[in-house]
C-alpha cells in the first residue's frame, strides 16, 4: 500500500506509537508525513505523557505558540541531561505539587521557580563541588523554598511550611524545608567554618529545620549520598546516611538512564509516603504542618478496648542520636492518640458517656530485651477525659534506645465517668505494640 493512500487518522495513530524523536525524523520522509507529524494533538499527547503538561508552556511557565514548539524548547533547555532523568524529576515535583495543592497549598506557595544553569554553576564555583546530576535537575525545576514574613510563627515552630515536615515532643520542635541555592551557599560556608570541614569538603547543606532546634541534611557531592547530622555533628562531624547505599548509582554519568542520587530517592520516597497517607498534615492549634509520625500499619498500631481507641507510632530522631554512647545511642519520639468511639465506653455490658485516664504502664524493648517497665500516673502530667465525638487526645514523648530496633507496648487504666466521680470499676485499655526502628529512609 502506498503511503499516500494511508488515511490521516491511521497515520496519526501510527505516529503516536513512536517516540517523539522518531516522529520528528519521520517528517523528513514526505510532505504527508510532515503534515501528520506536526499535528497538535500528537505533540500535546507527547507533552502530557512525558512532561505532564496540559498547556504549551516553557520551563519558566511562559506560553509557547504550539505543543510541538513547547516540546522542542523543553528538550533544548535540558539537552545536557539524560531525558529519562528529566522526565522522572518532573514527575516527582508534579506529584508533590498535586499533593500540596489539595492538602497544603500554603507550603506549595513557598516553592521557588527553577534555577538556571548559571545559578548552579555559581554554587559549584563558590563551594568547589560538582553537584550530582539528579540534584542538578531537581534544582532546575524547583529552587528550594522561600519564606516570607507572614509565613513565620513567632514561637518555637519557626516556619511550619517545610516540605519535609517534622515533629514536636517535649520542648523540641523540628520542621525541615528545602534550601534554595543561595542559602545552600551561605549555610554550607558557615557550617564549614564552624565545624572545621576541609576547604575542599564534598558536603553541601541542602535541607534544614527552620526552628531553633537544629537539624541539617548534607549531600555528598562525590558519591551522591544524603546525610543527616547527629548530636555529635558539632564535635566529631558525625552523620548518618539517609538512603540505602545500594540504590545510589551513576550520579555523574550523563550516559544511560540509571542515574539516581540520594536526594532524588529521598524526595520520591517522601512523596510516596504523603500520597499513601503514611504521613499526613497535622494541626497544633491554628498551626498546620507535615508530621513525620506514621499514620498507617505496620508502623502505626491500633487497639480498641471497651470503646477506647488508642493509636501509637514512633519516629527516629537522628539529630539527637549519639553513636558514641552505647547506653543511649538512638532516640525515638512517639505519638499516642486516644479517643472514645461514638457508642461510648462499654464496661461489663454497661455504657458510659465518658471515661478518664488514671494510670499508664509501658514496656520498652531494645531488640527483644526489656529495657524499661514503667508504671505511673497520668501522661505528661495530664489525665485526659474522653467523650464520644470529641477529637483525639494526642501527646508526644520520647525514649532513648541502645539498639536501632525495638518496640513499645503497654496499657492505660481508665475509670468510667471521672476520677473525682467514678461511675464504675476501672479497666485496662491496650496499647498495641508499635515499632521503634532506624528506617532505611531517614527524614
Amino acid at each position: 500500500m502506498a503511503l499516500e493512500s494511508v488515511g490521516d487518522l491511521a497515520l496519526n495513530l501510527i505516529l503516536s506509537k513512536l517516540e517523539p524523536e522518531d516522529t520528528a525524523k519521520s517528517s523528513c520522509v514526505s510532505k504527508k508525513l510532515r503534515s501528520s507529524a506536526s499535528e497538535e494533538t500528537l505533540w500535546s499527547r507527547f507533552c502530557a505523557d512525558e512532561l505532564g503538561l496540559s498547556q504549551p508552556i516553557d520551563p519558566l511557565g511562559n506560553p509557547t505558540p504550539s505543543f510541538k514548539i513547547c516540546y522542542q524548547i523543553w528538550r533544548k533547555e535540558f539537552c545536557i541531561y539524560p531525558w529519562s532523568l528529566v522526565k522522572r524529576v518532573r514527575r516527582c515535583w508534579d506529584r508533590l505539587r498535586s499533593w500540596l495543592a489539595v492538602n497544603f497549598p500554603e507550603a506549595g506557595a513557598t516553592l521557588r521557580k527553577g534555577a538556571t544553569e548559571d545559578d548552579i554553576k555559581e554554587l559549584e564555583n563558590a563551594l568547589k563541588v560538582k553537584l550530582p546530576l539528579p540534584t542538578r535537575v531537581l534544582y532546575r525545576f524547583v529552587d528550594g523554598q522561600e519564606f516570607h514574613g507572614k509565613d513565620y510563627i513567632t514561637s518555637v515552630f519557626g516556619c511550619p511550611l517545610g516540605l519535609i515536615g517534622g515533629y514536636i515532643f517535649y520542648d523540641q520542635c523540628v520542621n525541615v524545608y528545602m534550601l534554595p541555592l543561595r542559602q545552600v551557599i551561605l549555610e554550607t560556608r558557615e557550617i564549614r567554618r564552624e565545624l572545621h570541614f576541609p576547604g575542599k569538603s564534598k558536603y553541601v547543606a541542602v535541607a534544614c529545620s527552620s526552628t531553633v532546634d537544629e537539624k541539617f541534611f548534607f549531600l555528598n557531592c562525590f558519591n551522591g549520598q544524603l546525610y543527616v547530622g547527629t548530636q555529635n555533628l558539632p564535635h566529631y562531624g558525625e552523620m548518618i546516611p539517609c538512603v540505602p547505599d545500594e540504590l545510589i548509582r551513576s550520579v555523574h554519568d550523563c550516559n544511560g538512564d540509571q542515574q539516581q542520587d540520594a536526594t532524588l530517592l529521598w524526595l520520591e520516597e517522601h512523596v510516596r509516603r504523603l500520597e499513601s497517607g503514611i504521613i499526613k498534615l497535622c494541626e497544633y492549634g491554628n498551626i498546620k504542618c507535615i508530621s513525620l509520625f506514621p499514620e498507617e500499619t505496620p508502623l502505626c498500631s491500633t487497639a480498641i478496648t471497651n470503646g477506647v481507641k488508642v493509636r501509637a507510632s514512633a519516629v527516629f530522631v537522628p539529630e539527637n542520636a549519639n553513636l558514641k554512647n552505647d547506653q543511649e545511642k538512638y532516640l525515638f519520639a512517639y505519638l499516642i492518640r486516644m479517643s472514645l468511639l461514638p457508642e461510648g465506653c462499654i464496661v461489663n455490658g454497661m455504657s458510659f458517656s465518658s471515661c478518664q485516664l488514671h494510670w499508664r504502664h509501658w514496656i520498652i524493648r531494645a531488640n527483644d530485651t526489656v529495657t524499661s517497665d514503667v508504671n505511673a500516673e497520668a501522661v505528661i502530667g495530664k489525665f485526659p477525659l474522653l467523650k464520644p465525638g470529641e477529637e483525639e487526645f494526642v501527646y508526644e514523648s520520647c525514649t532513648p534506645l541502645t539498639s536501632s530496633t525495638g518496640s513499645v507496648e503497654g496499657s492505660f487504666t481508665f475509670v468510667p465517668g471521672r476520677l473525682t466521680e467514678p461511675e464504675g470499676s476501672s479497666f485496662e485499655v491496650a496499647v498495641a505494640r508499635f515499632p521503634l526502628q532506624r528506617p532505611d529512609y531517614i527524614f
